[in-house]
């Protein structure tokens, strides 16, 4: 079993996934969605016969025993070895419910020649990437949708403008020739897309295709700062919304009404309203009416003494927001402090 991390934090968020033989994945989903809610675990976990992806979190003696039985003693036996597994802390639960789900796929692509267990392109290590993408001869390219790459990416890095990962298919036809494109380099937020991507590529008949072992999410965590070529942040789809070097927490939130990814630059435009609309929304009528009536109603239940359905999540999103501005301040603070100790005589 993988080791976990020791810190002071509350909760430990596990993400992982594995391409794998999981032709029961329909009798495995009750046992683990069991085994998770009993302990406390929250998040997301798909089940396809392909594999199985996702991300929870917990105390870190729930997510230990989760692990055990993942990797050790649970139904899946030793076809999940090898599976590529990040962990970090979370200061506050990131998550409001805990599903497992069952589906066709791990990761929605939608073309069956694409089959990592099969065929994928070569892992690189994130103390080799700097490098290799600083090759003239190497094509870089974001497999991740249109909103994530909006936070933040590899500088020169090729950004496909996809809604979702199924229109991954029609980038490539029209922007990619294997007969030009000898080289083709790939990363995503924790290595699940950009596998599944090269293993297309493979079977499109391009030669030589990477892929960044871990994703953005381990780069992060063990390439210096100083070294790295990632500018901004990393979206993840959690309540943390970003993290940043080290795993930190970043400074994006969540818009309400449409789910996009905030900036700070963005909720200090006009067009934002806490939990009514963002500058990626405001211009949706319907999104924007429907933001608006849920806001009312929330402010009626409020004024009632009750509850209302958003409440938890708009809370823990209040919560995001405030602890995000405090910690950009303290931040600051002790920036400022350092320079003004340096520029002593």
């Amino acid at each position: 079993m993988p080791n976990l991390p020791q810190d002071d934090l509350p909760y430990k968020v596990m993400a992982l996934y594995k391409f794998a033989d999981l032709p029961d994945a329909g009798s495995i989903q009750p046992v683990l969605a069991e085994l998770c809610c009993s302990t406390g675990i929250k998040g997301t976990l798909i089940l396809a016969p392909e594999g199985i992806n996702g991300t929870v979190a917990g105390t870190p003696a729930a997510i230990e025993a989760l692990a055990h039985w993942l990797f050790e003693t649970g139904l899946f036996g030793k076809r999940l070895a090898g599976a590529e597994i990040k962990y970090s802390g979370a200061s506050e639960m990131p998550f409001l419910r805990m599903k497992v789900r069952l589906k066709p796929e791990i990761v929605t692509l939608r073309a069956p020649e694409a089959n990592p267990a099969k065929a994928v392109g070569t892992y690189v290590e994130p103390e080799n990437w700097n490098g290799l993408i600083a090759r003239n001869d190497v094509v870089l390219v974001d497999t991740r949708n249109d909103y994530e790459v909006g936070l933040g990416s590899f500088t020169r890095a090729l950004d496909p403008g996809t809604a979702n990962f199924t229109e991954f298919k029609d980038y490539v036809a029209t922007h990619l020739d294997p007969a030009r494109d000898k080289k083709v380099a790939m990363f995503c937020t924790g290595g699940i897309r950009c596998e599944k991507a090269s293993s297309y590529l493979l079977s499109k008949g391009f030669e030589e295709v990477f892929h960044l072992k871990g994703g953005i999410l381990r780069y992060l965590e063990v390439v210096p700062e100083s070294e790295s070529r990632f500018a901004g942040e990393c979206f993840v789809f959690d309540e943390r919304v970003s993290v940043g070097h080290g795993l930190v927490e970043g400074e994006a939130t969540l818009c309400r009404a449409c789910r996009h990814p905030l900036t700070p630059a963005d909720r200090a435009d006009p067009a934002y309203h806490e939990g009514i609309s963002c500058p990626h929304c405001v211009n949706d009528a319907a999104k924007h009416a429907a933001a608006q009536e849920r806001h009312k109603q929330m402010e009626l239940a409020e004024q009632r003494g009750g509850a209302h359905l958003g409440d938890g999540a708009a809370r823990a999103a209040a919560d995001a927001r405030t602890r995000k501005r405090a910690e950009a301040e303290a931040s600051r603070t002790r920036n400022a402090v350092a320079a003004a100790r340096a520029a002593k005589p």
